[in-house]
């Protein structure tokens, strides 16, 4: 059975609070993931390096999505909120809220479980996460 993304109104109460809107720290973070997607993309994809590039894929979304919130006053202590917060306020993006749940499960398990993935799901799913993370970045630098 294919776990359900948190409800927003349990983040809310126990995982988000508000803070001040920090630009600094925004484009601070949009540049540091601006790095890693340099990084990310120079990266030989093979069997031993896929799990490793993926990571940083999540990394670069999860970093995006903290820009996201902290440029709407908000502050995540949870990075499930994080998604649920974009599951909540961009529901046009159903697919991508769905593409971002599914390589948290995957993260998790490299993290968690020394989980390895084959290169062939990151060559099929890179260009995915390169459109979320360019759609994210547009969201942010929105007025």
């Amino acid at each position: 059975m294919k776990k359900e993304i948190m409800d927003w109104d349990v983040c809310k109460k126990e995982y988000i609070r508000e803070v001040s809107i920090d630009k600094n720290k925004i484009n601070s973070i949009l540049k540091m993931c601006s790095i890693r997607l340099i990084f990310a993309k120079k990266q030989e994809i093979n069997n031993e390096t896929a799990s490793i590039i993926t990571e940083i894929y999540y990394e670069i979304i999860k970093e995006l999505l903290t820009a996201l919130l902290l440029k709407n006053g908000l502050k995540s202590d949870n990075h499930e909120c994080l998604i649920s917060y974009f599951k909540k306020n961009y529901q046009k993006c159903e697919y991508e809220t769905n593409i971002i749940y599914e390589l948290k499960g995957i993260r998790n398990k490299i993290n968690y479980n020394g989980f390895f993935i084959e290169k062939q799901y990151l060559i099929k799913n890179k260009l995915e996460f390169e459109h979320i993370i360019g759609l994210l970045v547009r969201l942010i630098k929105e007025s």
